[in-house]
């Protein structure tokens, strides 16, 4: 259970239920996520069965948003069986709306077909990553600006929200130019009809990135740059702009200010301010 921003200003209570199904067929560099799927086709209902048993355990008032990310793509019938798609729209229908996730390329009639399945409000995640050419290029993710502009093109048209997820700290993009990248692939979905974007650095324990990491093309990033990014982020008004604190204590960070910088993100977060918390004064980083 998350609580995050709206474009209201208001706060929303979110659920997210992770779901396991079949392995993503995109094999990017910085994933890890494949630790969590299984080997062949998800089988029919299983996520349904999966959903029904999280959802039974909620008590009192229902969030707002339900969150389905299946550590695949939603509209890749071979991680999520379109036979399924009715049921799990019933589970979903308490609640006002519903985000799942998809790669750019899998934006079509699908979309379609489970927006007119559900009784709320359905947004699409979509990871956009980076525009740094070279990094977009070795990612593998198999994704360029033009296929993500028509999925966004598409959702826009047919009133789907837009979530785009971008990552700080990426291989092969200089650790002095990290943040400003950042900021500029922020920059890019908000003009393209992102409501809301995500920042989220990139954490190693795949295997590639420790690979990279040693050859030099990978430099972890650190809380102090997920603090930046997220303030210079700021000024962009047309969407709410957050940053990913989930296994935040992760991140390479002085601990004598470590827990305030924390809770200064969470602040930006949380806050539709266009101002910034007073900067974190710290004579170990001076």
């Amino acid at each position: 259970m998350e609580e995050e921003r709206a474009a209201t200003g208001a706060i929303e209570r979110a659920l997210t239920v992770f779901l396991a199904g079949a392995e993503c067929p995109f094999t990017c560099s910085f994933c890890d996520l494949w630790r969590w799927t299984i080997d062949g086709p998800t089988p029919r209902g299983a996520l349904p069965k999966q959903l029904g048993r999280a959802l039974e355990g909620l008590r009192g008032s229902l969030p707002e948003r339900l969150k389905l990310y299946n550590a695949s793509n939603f509209f890749d019938h071979r991680a999520v069986p379109i036979d399924d798609l009715p049921r799990i729209a019933e589970l979903a229908a308490p609640f006002q709306a519903v985000t799942v996730e998809s790669h750019a390329s899998m934006i079509g009639p699908d979309v379609l077909a489970f927006q007119n399945l559900l009784s709320g409000k359905l947004e699409v995640a979509i990871g956009l990553e980076t525009i740094h050419p070279v990094a977009m290029a070795h990612l593998n993710k198999r994704l360029d600006l033009a296929r993500f502009d028509r999925a966004a093109d598409f959702l826009g048209a047919h009133d789907i929200g837009l979530r785009v997820f971008v990552l700080l700290g990426l291989p092969y993009v200089p650790a002095e130019e990290g943040v400003e990248w950042t900021v500029r692939t922020v920059e890019y979905a908000a003009a393209r009809g992102a409501a809301r974007i995500t920042v989220i650095p990139v954490r190693g324990g795949n295997g590639e990135l420790e690979r990279l990491q040693a050859l030099g093309d990978f430099v972890p990033p650190t809380l102090a740059q997920l603090e930046r990014a997220l303030e210079q982020c700021l000024p962009i008004r047309s969407a709410v702009i957050t940053a990913d604190v989930w296994d935040i204590e992760r991140l390479p960070a002085c601990e004598t200010c470590r827990a305030k910088r924390v809770v200064r993100i969470q602040s930006m977060n949380h806050s539709p301010s266009p101002k910034s918390p007073p900067q974190v004064p710290c004579s170990a980083c001076a």
